[in-house]
């Protein structure tokens, strides 16, 4: 019965029933997109933190993040943990920022990578055309698909200037984004050194442990050993690079702060919508008070009502939020969809139907069943 009485008030008015599930969907599109957003941005972020096999890395003192470290470790460094106990190795790994000079003219940034697969630190990821034997080859360098108009390149074979030396693309990655919008470029170490003009210095050493060593143990060590660096564990640098690009620039606050409001919208439109239904019921609800009807059971009904606009108004809104997210795959933000985050916002639209139900809840608290007989 209750959910017989909750129906027949959505439906009555279907105009209203349509602005409600438009408020609804908005919300539910917004959240999606934006946190979805923050998701993306923060796997591009950390993409090659989370690939890189380490247990500690050694940045310089300050690095802010992956792409922001320099070239200002030595090898000075890397003998000093290596003869540190509970150290199996310290892999050397080259990140920094450098010109592509495009073959038609013109140039662009790129984060160019330097790192020897065999070393078993960063390997190249996502590689659908070419291999780590390609990428070994003279003046070899692998990109990633999404950038090659960027680059100016169209793709296996084309060549281009980077720093101080020619590069020639022998294997293309698929899916590996960059939040700074400078595509990342992968080469041997040697090479990324070369085209540097450096010889033996690198940005980071990925420190891999023995089996049973104590990380945090380890870690102080280190840090004790090496001045003018920082020792942190993949998940203090992980954090680190995403607070640096997420927060200190505002992108995540404004992504966030996107998806408050859209929750505000649709939970303010929603609300009035309730109790615009209510209102036009009051005569209704009078009478069920005045039969005998508690006010438990009302409650229940405008709960009804909002509970079934909630599940047909994410419904609609969920497939709307995937549809985007198909769309935006080969884009160079691409949007995240999780099942945790799925569930989150179906959690969400519940929350926000049941809060919006309250104000319509307080209305009928105040009906004095007697008004049913002055009609």
């Amino acid at each position: 019965m209750i959910l017989t009485l909750a129906f027949r008030n959505l439906f009555h008015d279907r105009i209203r029933l349509a602005v409600t599930l438009i408020g609804i969907l908005f919300s539910i599109v917004l959240v999606a997109v934006q946190l979805g957003l923050y998701l993306g941005a923060s796997n591009m972020i950390t993409a090659n933190i989370d690939h890189a096999k380490a247990d500690l890395w050694i940045t310089a003192y300050g690095a802010k993040s992956f792409e922001d470290g320099g070239m200002l470790l030595t090898p000075r460094e890397r003998h000093q943990a290596l003869a540190t106990p509970g150290v199996k190795a310290v892999i050397p790994l080259v990140v920094r920022f450098a010109e592509w000079r495009k073959p038609e003219g013109g140039s662009t940034r790129v984060v160019l990578i330097g790192t020897d697969a065999e070393d078993g630190g960063l390997v190249p990821f996502n590689l659908v055309d070419g291999s780590w034997e390609d990428i070994k080859a003279p003046e070899a360098i692998a990109v990633d698909r999404t950038y090659l108009n960027e680059l100016g390149i169209k793709g296996i074979g084309d060549t281009a200037q980077i720093a101080n030396g020619r590069v020639r693309v022998r294997a293309i990655t698929d899916g590996i984004r960059s939040f700074t919008q400078s595509p990342y470029a992968y080469t041997t170490l040697n090479r990324s050194r070369s085209l540097f003009g450096d010889t033996d210095n690198t940005t980071f050493y990925l420190v891999q442990l023995q089996p049973g060593a104590n990380v945090k143990k380890v870690q102080q060590e280190l840090s004790g050993r090496l001045e003018g660096a920082e020792v942190l564990t993949q998940e203090e640098f992980r954090d680190r690079s995403l607070k640096q690009w997420l927060f200190r620039t505002g992108a995540g606050v404004a992504l966030i702060g996107g998806a408050l409001l859209g929750s505000l919208v649709g939970t303010v439109i929603v609300a009035q919508t309730l109790y615009s239904s209510t209102k036009d019921h009051l005569s209704e609800f009078a009478t069920l008070r005045a039969l005998g009807s508690s006010s438990g059971y009302i409650h229940k009904v405008i709960l009804a009502q909002a509970g079934i606009s909630a599940v047909v108004g994410y419904a609609l809104g969920i497939s709307i939020a995937l549809t985007i997210l198909v769309l935006s795959r080969n884009t160079a933000l691409p949007m995240v969809m999780t099942p945790g985050l799925a569930f989150w916002l179906f959690t969400l639209t519940v929350g926000m139907c049941a809060i919006s139900a309250l104000s319509a809840i307080v209305k009928v608290t105040k009906i004095d069943p007697a008004t049913v007989f002055n009609r």
